[in-house]
């Protein structure tokens, strides 16, 4: 019984986040750069130029939800965000599923943001069509060194975050405003009457393409939640986690939105793109607009978004399986859950994270297939992990026994947390239904296949660390006397 009772000691993070740099971190881990190459080409083909409406869309959505989470981080400001929001609404078990399918979301994410880097990279130094093993190659280096700053300590995590704002900054508003000033092809009228796809019957149809669109978009819209995922390494943070899960969100849509526009407006055969003649548009277009010769140095802006976004996940993912250990949650948790003297940093689960990591991109290596299967994933994975928290949020208040932290949503909240919900449930459901997209249909069906197969594997090791994981109300106390030392600290 006493293992149920007594928490570990010595796990108190050292708090050298600020707002600035938890607004920092939380916009990197899902970049506007990263996020628009990784949906652009899919989208515009899926459903014309048309498809840029779906932005508004699906911002509207997530910004109800980065409301919603905006009131729970400021309630508990714990290490592992979603992880532990779940575990206070609706019990362990709940908590802890919800925690194995966002560790899961993170890591797959990570290693499929590195394999996207090693495309630029290698198209940097002169490797047109890079092999399977080329890419691979590339990400496990992306990966020792990620885990090499990571290492390093905080200060050069935050460097390297506000370097990312800058690039973000040039590479998509710059670039945008170049675009849209001297390279512009196309009318504003595109975005009504379309192209290509824009012109099905059908479009808005349940199965229709811009749905379609609108499921790809959900990757560009995550990452708000990941500055809870930091919360015990940030100063003040019932104060400063709300603003940044609110205002990373909000700054990263308008990024994407003004920076597709222009690619849209500048793409210079739009029916070709429409009608996926091009394989990469945002490249071609960037080179028509600018010469090969400057298009590639841009490359190297989306090479700086594409790392930081790599360094926020693996940073979420590694403080999330040490909240876990922290509460005794995973098997080998004596050793996950060590801090290093002097930095106080998670050091085995950061390189827990590289291990699976490795593994991963041997695997993509291995089959081609695999890459697929760990998009797919990575994106309704997110909307999936989000789930359990509203869910939680919503029953709590119809229970009436919430208690709000310093932020709060007011007489709102029961109908914002609602809408949240239904929002999460129709997108994680848009982009997980088994539309007959690829010639293997066990594809289509991804999505499903992994839920199943982690859902085994996580029942199994829930069933075997079960009898030994701390009351959360212990981790909340140890963590309440360390704010109080940072409150007085600040005041002082």
């Amino acid at each position: 019984m006493s293992s149920l009772t007594s928490a570990p000691t010595d796990h108190s993070l050292k708090r050298e986040f600020n707002l600035w740099s938890s607004f920092a971190f939380a916009f990197a881990f899902i970049s506007p750069i990263v996020a628009l190459y990784g949906i652009f080409g899919l989208a515009i083909t899926a459903a014309g130029p048309r498809f840029w409406w779906g932005f508004f869309v699906v911002f509207a959505g997530q910004l109800v939800v980065a409301f919603v989470f905006a009131t729970l981080v400021s309630r508990w400001p714990i290490e592992g965000s979603i992880y532990q929001w779940s575990r206070r609404l609706l019990g362990g078990g709940y908590g802890w599923f919800a925690g194995w399918a966002y560790t899961w979301t993170l890591v797959i994410a990570m290693a499929t943001v590195a394999l996207g880097a090693a495309g630029f990279i290698a198209n940097i130094a002169g490797i047109d069509s890079p092999t399977g093993t080329q890419r691979a190659s590339i990400a496990f280096v992306i990966l020792l060194c990620g885990t090499g700053l990571n290492l390093i300590g905080r200060q050069a995590l935050k460097m390297f975050m506000t370097a990312s704002i800058i690039a973000e900054v040039i590479g998509s508003l710059g670039l945008g405003t170049w675009l849209l000033v001297f390279h512009r092809h196309n009318s504003l009228s595109v975005l009504i009457h379309g192209a290509g796809a824009s012109n099905a019957s059908g479009y808005f149809s349940l199965s229709g393409p811009f749905l379609v669109a609108v499921a790809f978009i959900g990757f560009s819209f995550v990452g708000f939640e990941s500055a809870g995922a930091i919360a015990e390494e940030v100063h003040e943070p019932r104060k400063n986690l709300p603003k940044a899960v609110i205002f990373s969100l909000t700054f990263i849509a308008v990024v994407v939105i003004y920076a597709s526009l222009a690619i849209i407006l500048a793409i210079p055969d739009l029916s070709a793109v429409a009608n996926g003649s091009v394989a990469d548009p945002v490249y071609s277009t960037l080179t028509s607009a600018l010469g090969s010769g400057i298009a590639r140095p841009v490359e190297v802006l989306f090479v700086v978004g594409f790392l930081a976004s790599f360094l926020a996940l693996q940073t979420s993912a590694s403080r999330l399986i040490w909240a876990f250990a922290r509460d005794r949650a995973l098997p080998g948790s004596a050793v996950l859950a060590g801090l290093s003297q002097g930095q106080r940093l998670p050091r085995a689960a950061l390189l827990v994270t590289t291990v699976l990591g490795s593994i991963l991109f041997l695997l993509s290596n291995l089959a081609t297939n695999v890459y697929t299967i760990m998009v797919n994933f990575s994106s309704g994975g997110f909307f999936l992990a989000f789930l359990f928290p509203l869910i939680g949020f919503l029953v709590v208040q119809l229970r009436r026994s919430w208690k709000p932290g310093p932020f709060t949503l007011g007489r709102g909240s029961l109908v914002l947390t609602a809408i949240a919900t239904a929002w999460v449930i129709f997108e994680f459901l848009n982009i997980a239904w088994p539309r007959k997209v690829y010639p293997q249909r066990y594809l289509d069906w991804s999505e499903w296949i992994m839920i199943g197969v982690l859902g085994v594997i996580g029942a199994i090791v829930y069933a075997s660390v079960r009898p030994r994981i701390i009351s959360a109300a212990v981790i909340d106390r140890e963590e309440e006397a360390d704010e109080a030392v940072d409150l007085r600290s600040a005041t002082a």
